[in-house]
C-alpha cells in the first residue's frame, strides 16, 4: 500500500476464525487440476475453496520488488492475487508492444505461481483502477471519426481484438487448468455503472473464449445494486457476476442479490473489491480508514464462508504520468489523483488465532536518509525548448490542436507573453488557467519593438478514468481570443523528458527568464464548451517567487552497494512539478496544493557512485534550493492538511 509514494503494506495477518477453512493447495493431483463453481461454492481440484485475495498491481511496483510484495501478501494470509492489465502500458503507440520491465506481466504471473499464489486477472480492455484514461491508450482519442469507447463501435472493437490477440495468447498457458496460477479472468470493469450495451459484453466474452477456451471462469465486477448488476452481468454467456460495495454495508443481502444475476448454483458469494480505504485527489485531505471497523466488516464475509479480495492489499505508486482522475457532477469538476496510490488501508495486526497457517513476514526493506541535496538552476524551459521538443512532432496549425494529435495531453496551462523592447527579449508570466475554473485571464499589454508572442505551457494532470466523461481529450480545445480577437497561426511543441539528465549536462548555464514590472493588461479568454473553460488560479505566496518553469539539478553520492536503500524525497517549500531520479520519472509533486509532500524512491532506481536528481518546477522553488532525502518523511502538506 503506498503512502505518499511509499509502499506501506497492509498490516493485517487476516486473523480469521476457524470458520475460514481454506482448502489445501494440493488437490487430487495434476490430472484433476481444475477450478470451477458448483452449489454456489468455489471448488479447486474437487475441494471447496474460499478466495482470500488482494489487489497487487505489477505496474505500480518496481519489478525488483514484486517478490517482496507478493510474499507480504502471502504473509497476510492471502491465497489469491488480483491485478489489472493496463492496455496503455503494453501498447503505448499503435502496434508498439511493451512486455519488459514494469510491463513483464508473464514474469509477474509466474512469480505468483512460484510463491503458491493464485491469480484473478482483470484484462479490461477498460480497467478504471485510478489509472490514466482507465487503461486505454491515449492514441485511441486521435482516431476520426471519434471512437465510442466501451461500446459495440466496430472500429473500437477491431482495436480491442488486435490488443487481446497479442495479450491473451500470452495468458492462456498460465490458466489454472493449463498448469498456471490464473483461476479467473475478468471481462471489462464495473460496466453496469457506465452503460447497457450487452452486445459489447457478448463480443468480449466470445473473443476471450476464442483464446482462453471454455473451462476458465470469466467474471464481471459491478456495484451491488439492481441497476448495476442488470446492466453489467451476462449470466446467459456463462459469465460469473461478482460484486463490490461500501465496506460498511451488510454483505449478505448483497450476496443474495448477486444470486439473481448468476445461473443457478453458480453464485459463490464474492466481494471482488473489498475496500480497505479510498483514494485521494490533489487538494483533499488524505483518506483514512478505521482499522477496527474494516476488520469487523471483513469478518462478516470471511467467517460465513464468503470470499473477498482486498482493494488494495498493496497500493504502490503512479510513477511517471500514469495517474488517473475523476469528475464530479460535470466535466469541469475535475479531480486528478495523487502520485501515491494510497488506499489508507488497515495498519493494525489482528491477533486472533485462526485455522489458517500464517507465513512469516519478510524482513523489512531497509531505508536510508541521504540528507539535504543542494540543487542548482540549470535552465528555463524557454531556453531549452528546442532541445527537449521533438522537431519531427512539432506542428504548425491555424488553431491549437488537442494534444493527443501530437502525442501528448494536458489539463492546466501557464501563460507567458514575449517580445523585444529596446533590443532585449523579455518573457513575462501572465498567470495560470485551469480546467476546473471559468474566469478570463488578464495578460500584460506590452510596449514592444517587435511582434508579441503568446506562449501557453499546458500540462496533463491525468486523464479521467471513470464515469461518463472518460473520452477525455486534453490541451487547448477551443479558439483563443484576446480582447475579442481570435488568435491564429500556432506552433505546438510536444515536450519529451528522455535522457533529461544527460541533456542538461550538455547545456550551457543560460540566464533565466524574469518578469517585467509595471506593464498593462489585456483580457484573454478561451471559448468553447462551458465545461472546458479555464480561469486564473490563485497561488500561495511561495508560488509568486518565480513563475517561469525551470529545471534544477542536484547530485548525491553512494559509497558502497550496501548503502543503496529505499528513500523518500521531501518537497516541502517547493510548489508544483515533476521529479526524475537517474532519469526515471518518479512522479508529480504539488505541495502548494497538497496533501502529498514526499515521493518514494525505491532502491533499484539508485546506483553506486553519483546519483542525479532533476526537478522540473513549474512555479517557484524552495528558497534554499534544497530537497531532503529521508527515511520517514511527513507525507502530508498543503492548505488542506
Amino acid at each position: 500500500m503506498g503512502s505518499g509514494g511509499a509502499f506501506h503494506f497492509l498490516n493485517i495477518l487476516l486473523a480469521l476464525h476457524l470458520c475460514l477453512a481454506l482448502a489445501s493447495l494440493v488437490g487430487g493431483g495434476e490430472a484433476s487440476r481444475r477450478f470451477w463453481i458448483e452449489n454456489d461454492t468455489f471448488r479447486k481440484d474437487g475441494t471447496p475453496f474460499q478466495i482470500v485475495g488482494g489487489d497487487v498491481h505489477y505496474f505500480r511496483i518496481v519489478p525488483e520488488y514484486w517478490k517482496d510484495r507478493l510474499l507480504r501478501a502471502k504473509a497476510l494470509g492471502l491465497n489469491t492475487i488480483q491485478t489489472y492489465v493496463p492496455w496503455n502500458l503494453h501498447e503505448p503507440e499503435p502496434q508498439s508492444w511493451e512486455f519488459k520491465g514494469f510491463a513483464d506481466i508473464e514474469s509477474y504471473l509466474r512469480l505468483a505461481q512460484e510463491l503458491e499464489m493464485l491469480v484473478m486477472l482483470r484484462v479490461g480492455p477498460y480497467i478504471c483502477g485510478e489509472w490514466d484514461l482507465g487503461g486505454f491508450p491515449p492514441w485511441l482519442l486521435t482516431i476520426e471519426p471519434a471512437l465510442k469507447l466501451r461500446s459495440s463501435d466496430s472500429t473500437y472493437l477491431s482495436l480491442v481484438e488486435r490488443w487481446w490477440g497479442i495479450l491473451l495468447p500470452k495468458v492462456a498457458p498460465l490458466l489454472y487448468n493449463n498448469g498456471g496460477p490464473i483461476i479467473m479472468v475478468q471481462i471489462e470493469n464495473e460496466f453496469g455503472s457506465f452503460g447497457d450495451d450487452k452486445n459489447y459484453l457478448h463480443y468480449l466474452v466470445q473473443l476471450a473464449r476464442r483464446y482462453l477456451g471454455s473451462d476458465i471462469i470469466l467474471y464481471t465486477t459491478d456495484g451491488g445494486a439492481v441497476g448495476n448488476l442488470k446492466n453489467g452481468s451476462i449470466p446467459q454467456d456463462g459469465v460469473f457476476a461478482a460484486v463490490d460495495f461500501e465496506t460498511g454495508s451488510d454483505p449478505w443481502p448483497i450476496f443474495r442479490l448477486q444470486k439473481k444475476y448468476n445461473l443457478p448454483g453458480k453464485s459463490a458469494p464474492l466481494s471482488s473489491e473489498f475496500y480497505t480505504g479510498w483514494l485521494t485527489h490533489w487538494g483533499e485531505r488524505i483518506a483514512t480508514t478505521d482499522a477496527t471497523s474494516t476488520a469487523k466488516a471483513l469478518r462478516k464475509i470471511l467467517c460465513h464462508n464468503g470470499s473477498a479480495v482486498l482493494y488494495m492489499a498493496h497500493g504502490g505508486t503512479n510513477f511517471g504520468f500514469y495517474n488517473g482522475a475523476n469528475t464530479g457532477q460535470d466535466e469541469s469538476d475535475y479531480k486528478p489523483d495523487l502520485t501515491s496510490y494510497d488506499y489508507a488501508t488497515l495498519r493494525t495486526v489482528i491477533h486472533e488465532c485462526t485455522g489458517t497457517p500464517l507465513h512469516p513476514l519478510p524482513s523489512d526493506i531497509e531505508k536510508a536518509s541521504y540528507g539535504l541535496v543542494k540543487l542548482q538552476k540549470v535552465a528555463s524551459l524557454f531556453d531549452i525548448i528546442d532541445y527537449i521538443s521533438d522537431p519531427l512532432k512539432a506542428v504548425v496549425s491555424e488553431h491549437p490542436l488537442y494534444m493527443e494529435q501530437i502525442g501528448q495531453v494536458h489539463d492546466r496551462a501557464q501563460v507567458f507573453v514575449s517580445c523585444s523592447a529596446d533590443g532585449v527579449r523579455n518573457t513575462i508570466y501572465a498567470g495560470v488557467i485551469e480546467r476546473w475554473s471559468s474566469n478570463e485571464l488578464e495578460i500584460p499589454n506590452l510596449k514592444c519593438s517587435s511582434n508579441t508572442s503568446l506562449y501557453i505551457l499546458v500540462e496533463n494532470m491525468g486523464r479521467v478514468n471513470y464515469g461518463p466523461y472518460i473520452f477525455d481529450r486534453k490541451g487547448i480545445l477551443s479558439p483563443i481570443q484576446i480582447d475579442g480577437v481570435t488568435l491564429r497561426h500556432w506552433k505546438m511543441y510536444p515536450l519529451t523528458f528522455n535522457s533529461l539528465d544527460k541533456l542538461l549536462d550538455k547545456l550551457p548555464k543560460l540566464q533565466l527568464i524574469t518578469q517585467m514590472p509595471d506593464v498593462g493588461v489585456s483580457k484573454m479568454s478561451i471559448h468553447g464548451d462551458s465545461e472546458k473553460k479555464l480561469q486564473e488560479s490563485s497561488f500561495s505566496s511561495n508560488e509568486g517567487i518565480s513563475s517561469v518553469p525551470k529545471f534544477y539539478e542536484g547530485h548525491f553520492h553512494i559509497d558502497s552497494e550496501s548503502e543503496i536503500k529505499d528513500t523518500f524525497i521531501s518537497f516541502r517549500g517547493w510548489n508544483k512539478g515533476v521529479a526524475f531520479v537517474n532519469n526515471f520519472n518518479i512522479g508529480r509533486f504539488w505541495p502548494a496544493r497538497g496533501p502529498q509532500c514526499a515521493l518514494y524512491v525505491p532502491a533499484p532506481l539508485l546506483r553506486l557512485g553519483d546519483n542525479t536528481i532533476v526537478i522540473f518546477e513549474l512555479h517557484g522553488p524552495n528558497p534554499e534550493l534544497t530537497i531532503n532525502l529521508v527515511t520517514d518523511p511527513d507525507f502530508t502538506c498543503g492548505p488542506k492538511r
